[in-house]
């Protein structure tokens, strides 16, 4: 009796953790009934935002608080507007690009002489929780950030897989 057994996925680690945390959440979005005609582009557009909020906590959750970046996509997620439904109530001060430029940019020099400073200012805007970062941890950070939202294009990529005809 040779049945095939799929190769289990070790509990602990991350892609594990993401996976039973994100399918979870999936199953919660797919049970609440759309208010409106699930094919309207608001519908589509709604439901996008809560599969993308749904990755990035679950992300964050199975990383757990011992990284700077999980710890500050909780904080945003938590603190965020649940409903926007007048400008009035949430106020989005957004930089432009000239307000950017101008921007005191310090240069940090490496130990082989090389010079960081915009690019270090362009990562510290993508990676969440950098602004407050040193070189060293943001690179840090970033590598674990990158390492993680890989992992999750590829859980991401199996599902889709999986539920495709």
């Amino acid at each position: 009796m040779n049945k095939y057994n799929p190769p289990r996925m070790n509990p602990s680690s991350l892609r594990s953790r993401f996976a039973t945390r994100f399918l979870r959440s999936l199953s919660k979005i797919n049970a609440k009934k759309p208010t409106a005609s699930s094919s309207s582009p608001t519908e589509i557009f709604r439901r996008y935002r809560r599969i993308k909020v749904a990755a990035d906590k679950s992300m964050a959750y199975s990383v757990r608080s011992r990284r700077t970046w999980s710890r500050a996509m909780l904080w945003k997620l938590r603190t965020r507007p649940c409903c926007r439904r007048s400008v009035k109530t949430s106020t989005i001060v957004r930089k432009t690009r000239h307000e950017k430029q101008n921007k005191n940019t310090t240069t940090t020099t490496g130990e082989d002489g090389v010079v960081f400073g915009v690019e270090a200012d362009e990562l510290r805007e993508l990676v969440p929780g950098g602004e407050a970062m040193d070189l060293y941890n943001l690179l840090d950070e970033t590598a674990h950030y990158i390492k993680c939202l890989t992992t999750q294009v590829q859980v991401m990529k199996k599902i889709a897989d999986f539920y495709s005809p």
